[in-house]
């Protein structure tokens, strides 16, 4: 379980994460992590209705509170991280899904730690049109 203290709860915070962070996708979830200082690390869900009926959503959203518990255990300090749960997260097994997402934190925090995206820029993917994502 995440105490209150490592979970993002205003809509402002969820934003700030989404359009500044760098977003790494997987089968199951997308990540979006970006550095928010020297505070403690904090987490926030987006677990829409395509994913499911109540109880499953709250399956998979209790699933990731549990891979994002281990994260905190592990870097508690420093970092803001919003994971959006895709529609193929309903069948997913315990398994499956914390390998995704393991995966794109992993990848994420390799990305935050050279500062900048693939195209060089720092932040956000861009698109062919040179647009933010």
């Amino acid at each position: 379980m995440l105490a209150a203290a490592h979970r993002l709860r205003s809509g402002a915070d969820f934003t700030h994460t989404v359009r500044s962070g760098v977003r790494q996708g997987r089968r199951n979830v997308v990540l979006y992590a970006a550095p928010n200082g020297e505070r403690a690390s904090r987490f926030g869900f987006i677990v829409s209705k395509a994913v499911g009926n109540a109880v499953t959503r709250n399956l998979v959203k209790r699933r990731l509170r549990e891979a994002a518990a281990s994260t905190v255990r592990a870097r508690p300090v420093g970092l803001d991280v919003v994971v959006r749960a895709l529609p193929a997260s309903s069948t997913a097994s315990w398994g499956d899904l914390s390998t995704d997402y393991e995966s794109a934190l992993g990848a994420a925090l390799r990305r935050l730690e050279r500062g900048t995206g693939p195209d060089g820029a720092a932040g956000r993917e861009r698109t062919a049109d040179g647009s933010g994502g």
